[in-house]
């Protein structure tokens, strides 16, 4: 089931149904009743604006910890850095956690800014946009393409050529220039001369892919070295490293040329690789279906039509709130 808004809804009217939601949320008694029932009624628009902000409340009760986990602990650590006291946020944010994951939800979704990607960003050399795929060559004249929704900080020093991927995924051509070619991510290490190969971050770990050549991966800094060959790939969360993988790595890597190829593949791993192409938030509620798992090649460029697909064949519910945030449940 789709739900799609019909009435035209201005950001003045989509704030101002959030702060009666707020309202009416925190004080119930408070006797503003009448004077609610007077502003959902003088418009259409209105009662519009208001069941959307209810989609995206309950949303945020559940979000606190489903949606806004990351953007909310680096908001945490920003808020802490500016030595905000608890007893003011508090005052601030007078509704608690629901009110500072629908802060966020709003902010995020309705305004574009989203607290993980601006600090990623802030350390970053090269980024691309959600939906963007971009390829660079660098000072070395390797080549990086970066996946939508990725960044990558680059510095090469006289010994050794570094690359820490900060967010998303890249595909590297590298160079042999008689320096070992480094790349960073969540405290492993993917080793080269010159090859080809892809390196990617999941949820606690990064996962690297070979296109072709030889490449060392350490889980982390102290852990021992993997040599992978062409068409095999590793995975690693916490400093653990899981077993080598054989795979179709040309088919993996069709993201380069506008395609999403899976194999069994878990439905949150696809969710979170459709976020990179979609202009807003796409929320998954439902822990059983994010299990379930996906096998198939889809188009990048429409996240939409790649979810409707799916729901087709999986038969879960989605909702579309102002064609900028989809729940899955």
């Amino acid at each position: 089931m789709t739900h799609h808004s019909n009435i035209p809804v201005t950001p003045e009217q989509e704030r101002a149904a959030l702060q009666w939601l707020s309202v009416l949320h925190d004080h119930p008694d408070s006797g503003d009743q009448a004077t609610f029932s007077s502003w959902l009624q003088a418009d259409p628009a209105h009662a519009q604006a208001y069941a959307q902000a209810q989609v995206v409340w309950e949303l945020s009760e559940v979000a606190g910890r489903a949606l806004a986990n990351e953007d909310a602990r680096v908001l945490q650590r920003y808020l802490s850095q500016m030595n905000v006291s608890r007893r003011t946020r508090i005052a601030r944010w007078s509704s608690g956690l629901a009110v500072a994951a629908c802060l966020l939800v709003m902010v995020g979704v309705f305004a574009g800014w989203q607290p993980m990607r601006w600090v990623n960003d802030l350390g970053a050399d090269y980024v691309s946009a959600p939906g963007q795929v971009r390829t660079l060559t660098l000072a070395d004249k390797s080549e990086v393409t970066l996946g939508a929704d990725s960044a990558i900080a680059v510095s090469f020093n006289g010994s050794e050529r570094h690359v820490e991927l900060r967010r998303g995924v890249a595909f590297f051509h590298v160079t042999r220039t008689g320096q070992p070619f480094v790349v960073d991510a969540d405290g492993g290490e993917a080793r080269v001369v010159g090859t080809e190969f892809e390196v990617r971050l999941q949820p606690g770990g990064a996962q690297v892919t070979v296109l072709s050549g030889r490449v060392g991966v350490k889980a982390d800094k102290d852990a021992p070295q993997q040599i992978l060959n062409a068409d095999q790939q590793v995975a690693y969360t916490s400093g653990v490293a899981e077993t080598v993988q054989r795979v179709d790595s040309l088919a993996q890597l069709g993201w380069r040329t506008g395609w999403l190829t899976y194999y069994k593949t878990p439905m949150v791993d696809v969710v979170a690789d459709l976020k990179r192409y979609f202009p807003g938030q796409i929320v998954l509620l439902n822990a059983q279906l994010g299990e379930r798992r996906i096998s198939g090649s889809f188009p990048s460029q429409d996240p939409q039509a790649v979810i409707n697909s799916l729901q087709g064949v999986l038969g879960f519910e989605q909702h579309s709130v102002l064609g900028r945030v989809i729940v899955l449940r």
